[in-house]
């Protein structure tokens, strides 16, 4: 695979934000994107059930955050992907 990416992740106050980039190291289209960033791994799976898509993304915690602060983080990430994604029908 071997892909990189970056991007800017901010709050939409913008009172924090990170940068984020890595390497995709598997990609599976419709199914799952796995990467690396720094010495860490994440994976996203899409997966399909009755009542829609679900997206799971499981990565290795980073150590400045509690795992509950990351787990918000990520959740409100993921409620505003899934506003866009439903707003386009």
């Amino acid at each position: 695979m071997g892909g990189a990416f970056a991007s800017r992740m901010e709050a939409k106050d913008g009172n924090a934000g990170f940068d984020f980039s890595g390497t995709y190291t598997r990609v599976v289209s419709g199914k799952l994107i796995a990467y690396s960033f720094g010495d860490r791994t994440g994976v996203v799976e899409f997966v399909t059930g009755g009542s829609g898509v679900t997206v799971r993304i499981t990565f290795d915690a980073e150590s400045q955050n509690s795992a509950e602060q990351q787990r918000r983080g990520w959740q409100a990430i993921l409620d505003r992907f899934a506003r866009c994604v439903e707003a386009r029908g």
